[in-house]
């Protein structure tokens, strides 16, 4: 019997996982969400890697009741909605989408922050994959035993627009926004009709596509170069985007460059420019 997979990293390649697409505790995601504009396809038409099963993003692990979009359902629906995927707490979970590294880090956050560790992102994701020839499929439904994962919220993973409030003053506690550069600068209008322009007071920028060659994450040694320019290793990170999805792949990036103390804003800028009593920056 092959030994239970332990991952020990953040990101893992397509080399690493069809190595070990054997082990008897892989359980394999497809997390792809639309880019702006797209729509999203039905699950069972679309092509993924053997043996995965898609985890929706947008219509199960996102509460779409809250004011803002893609806001992170609780932990006791995540807990609930990951089990019916079969999955368990002793899993080894390898997280990919179809658009390469995008929406990924973002189902890779949703474990971290509800106290799973044995999670990765695949760099390059399903175009790597098909790049290297190795074996795809339909994505799965899954229909079998409901999994025993157990949710422990790490309340620090996520901040609401307060808890951003609170820091903004905090030279320790750096903001990094991952939207384009003028979006930033509110020079280019936002993707969400009526959301007004501009960026969070004294945060930065460091688009996410600057993190993003060819569909791959780049190398540890240029994330850390990315970071080491804006911050310094002793600050806190709050990463920040347009509605909390690109924002994970900073979270990413950063991880795999050694940071700690890292916290995405879950509401983000549609969050943030939609409460119009709050200050505001543009360029």
């Amino acid at each position: 019997m092959s030994t239970p997979l332990k991952i020990n990293k953040p990101l893992v390649s397509v080399e690493w996982l069809y190595e070990n697409k054997s082990a008897p505790n892989l359980i394999i995601l497809d997390a792809t969400l639309p880019k702006v504009g797209q729509q999203q396809s039905a699950s069972s038409k679309i092509e993924g890697i053997s043996n995965a099963l898609f985890f929706d993003i947008k219509n199960i692990f996102s509460d779409n009741s809250a004011l803002f979009p893609n806001t992170a359902v609780t932990p006791d629906v995540f807990e609930l909605e990951v089990r019916k995927l079969g999955i368990n707490h002793d899993d080894a979970i390898v997280i990919y989408d179809r658009h390469g590294v995008y929406s990924s880090p973002r189902a890779w956050w949703l474990f971290k922050a509800m106290g799973f560790n044995n999670v990765a992102v695949l760099n390059g994701g399903l175009p790597e994959w098909k790049k290297a020839s190795y074996p795809s499929e339909a994505l799965k439904e899954y229909d079998g035993a409901l999994g025993n994962f157990k949710s422990s919220y790490k309340s620090r993973a996520f901040y609401d627009y307060k808890k951003v409030l609170e820091v903004l003053s905090d030279s320790e506690k750096i903001i990094l926004d991952a939207r384009s550069s003028n979006r930033f600068k509110g020079t280019s209008p936002e993707p969400r009709e009526g959301l007004r322009s501009g960026h969070i007071p004294n945060s930065k920028n460091l688009p996410f596509t600057e993190l993003i060659n060819d569909g791959k994450l780049i190398s540890q040694t240029e994330l850390i170069q990315k970071f080491d320019n804006l911050i310094n290793s002793e600050s806190e990170l709050i990463f920040s985007c347009g509605s909390g999805i690109t924002a994970c792949i900073l979270a990413l990036g950063a991880e795999v460059a050694g940071y700690e103390n890292l916290t995405v804003y879950d509401g983000s800028w549609t969050e943030w420019g939609s409460l119009h009593q709050l200050p505001i920056e543009s360029d």
